[in-house]
Order: C-alpha cells, then sequence, then structure tokens
C-alpha cells in the first residue's frame, strides 16, 4: 500500500466470527459448525452524510458510538443466527433481542453509575462532609475497579474466551493492513492482539476523563449526583472519542503512545491469542470490505467491487 487511508479500519467480535467496517460497507465473516465461512456485506449508512455538521469534534464521537452500537448489534444477531442455524426454537424475536439490549443497559447504569454512587456514599460518613475531592476520587476508583472486575468475570466463560480470541484476531488482521502487509494468516499471525483504536480503551478513556469531569460537579443528594452523571455521559463519551482518536494516530510519540499503554494493559483481559482458523475468518470479513471500497492496495494486491450481499467460503 503505497500510502496509509485517511480512513481507519476497524471491528468487532462476534460469536464465531468478526465484523469489519469501511468506509461504505461492512462485512460480517462467521465460521459455521461444518467449517464454512458465511458473510455477510451491507453499505453503511450514516447520518452523518445527511448532516456534516455531525462529523464535528466532540459531536462525532458521540454520533460514532450510537451508530456503532446499532451495527454491532445486528452484527452479532447475525452471527448468532448462523451458529444456531438448525435450532430454529432458540432464535432470538425482535422483542427478545429489543429486552436483550434494554436489560444491559440498565445493567451498565446500576454496575457503572448507581453502584459507585452507593460506594460513594458509605465512604462519605469518614470525610468531612464538604470535601468533594475524596467522594468524588473514591466514585472513580470504584468505577474503575468495576470495569474491571467484570471484564474479568466475564472471561471466565468458555464461550466468552472463544470471542475475545476472535477480538485478538480482529486486531492482528487490522494491524497487518496497517503495517501495509499481505492479508495472509502468516502476516497476521506476527502482530499483537493489541491496538490502540480498540473499544475496550475506549472505555478505560471513559473511566478516567469521567473522573476529571465529575471533579468539578458539588452536588450533595444522590439524586443529583446520578442526573449529572448521565447528562454528562455524551460530553464524556465524545471527548473520549477525541483522545482515543488522537493518541490512536500519533502512537509514533512517546507521549500519546504511553497515554495508550493503560488500554493495552486492560486489553489483556478482552483480547487472547487466536488460532490459524480464527485469523482466517478476521482476514475474510476484512478483505470482503476491501473489495467493496473502491480500489484498496495492500501489499501489491489490489482489492475492488466484487458486491455479493451474502456468500460462503470453503475451506
Amino acid at each position: 500500500m503505497k500510502k496509509q487511508p485517511e480512513f481507519q479500519y476497524g471491528g468487532q467480535a462476534v460469536i464465531e466470527g468478526v465484523m469489519m467496517r469501511g468506509r461504505d460497507y461492512l462485512a460480517v465473516a462467521v465460521r459455521k459448525s461444518n467449517g464454512e465461512i458465511v458473510i455477510k456485506k451491507d453499505p453503511v449508512g450514516t447520518i452523518t452524510k445527511k448532516h456534516p455538521w455531525l462529523k464535528w469534534p466532540f459531536i462525532r464521537g458521540v454520533v460514532s458510538l450510537c451508530e456503532s452500537f446499532g451495527i454491532g448489534m445486528r452484527a452479532l444477531m447475525f452471527s448468532a443466527d448462523q451458529f444456531m442455524e438448525g435450532e430454529e426454537e432458540t432464535k432470538l424475536s425482535s422483542w427478545e433481542t429489543s429486552l436483550m439490549v434494554l436489560v444491559a443497559l440498565v445493567m451498565s447504569v446500576l454496575l457503572f453509575v448507581v453502584l459507585p454512587l452507593l460506594g460513594r456514599m458509605l465512604v462519605n460518613h469518614f470525610i468531612p462532609k464538604q470535601d468533594y475531592f475524596w467522594g468524588n476520587l473514591v466514585e472513580s476508583v470504584l468505577r474503575m475497579l468495576i470495569l474491571v472486575a467484570y471484564i474479568a468475570g466475564v472471561s471466565i466463560m468458555k464461550d466468552i474466551r472463544r470471542v475475545f480470541a476472535y477480538h485478538g484476531a480482529e486486531h492482528k488482521v487490522i494491524n497487518t493492513f496497517e503495517a501495509k502487509e499481505d492479508l495472509t494468516v502468516e502476516n497476521a499471525r506476527k502482530h499483537t492482539t493489541f491496538h490502540p483504536r480498540c473499544g475496550t480503551s475506549f472505555l478505560l478513556f471513559v473511566v478516567i476523563i469521567s473522573a476529571v469531569f465529575f471533579s468539578f460537579l458539588k452536588y450533595d443528594t444522590i439524586l443529583m449526583r446520578f442526573v449529572t452523571r448521565i447528562l454528562l455521559l455524551p460530553v464524556v463519551a465524545g471527548v473520549s472519542y477525541e483522545v482515543l482518536k488522537f493518541t490512536g494516530k500519533h502512537q509514533n510519540f512517546f507521549l500519546w503512545r504511553w497515554l495508550s499503554e493503560p488500554g493495552f494493559w486492560l486489553q489483556k483481559l478482552t483480547t487472547r491469542e487466536p488460532d490459524d482458523e480464527q485469523l482466517e475468518v478476521a482476514i475474510n470479513s476484512l478483505v470482503a470490505v476491501l473489495r467493496e471500497e473502491a480500489p484498496v492496495i495492500v501489499g501489491g494486491k489490489v482489492y475492488a467491487a466484487e458486491k455479493v450481499e451474502i456468500e460462503t467460503v470453503t475451506t
């Protein structure tokens, strides 16, 4: 590849597969129980094309987060359908999917907003009433500990470890692409499972930046603290997105690389070393996207326009 593309390709691990996203298209590649890799490609619809002002810094992060959540859920549902093919009675209906999303959002608020606030209330009995610094610090530390404990807890599950291995495969393939190398299993195998633009690093930045923002808030009632945390969440997400994007783009400078290190530490929990079959799935997903972009050159090979909604690769 003669020139590093301005667009930053990325993806997400799903059930027995990987979703990759490009400028205008995304692809989900899933390995079925018979060994076949099923690939589904769709155009990426974004509201920023209709409203360019939504691409402005700090605003674009919130928009990207919302759109990525929707895209990620659809990719996850597709992979689940492929994984459970032949077991129609176990597939989730639309209302079951909506309920699952709602429960996940409620649990996130309870774990990362309500629980740290309750922990802060307990500590408030041991510090001066108007000493907001220590109260905010305890709340932030609790939020960080809950995040790490939650990730460590779910990583014990066998199925989640499989997803984390596909997460590692996604990173290795993106690192191969950004190193301007041929997209082969052999090349991808030698790269790291860590990546500075990972969503795990984004979560860590959210926790750290929220600690800074919340330190300026001085409310005595738990209700006002809860409301302000919820209202400031889009602001925190927008700033975190810009920090993640900036540090990911300037890894050659030691200071920004140093800021990315805590995210790499946390990625040790959310990624696993993938096997060659998992790398193959991730490669197929990215190649499917590159074939829709016009044209993309990687390692001397040109990828361009093979428009297929769903295809099957036999390996």
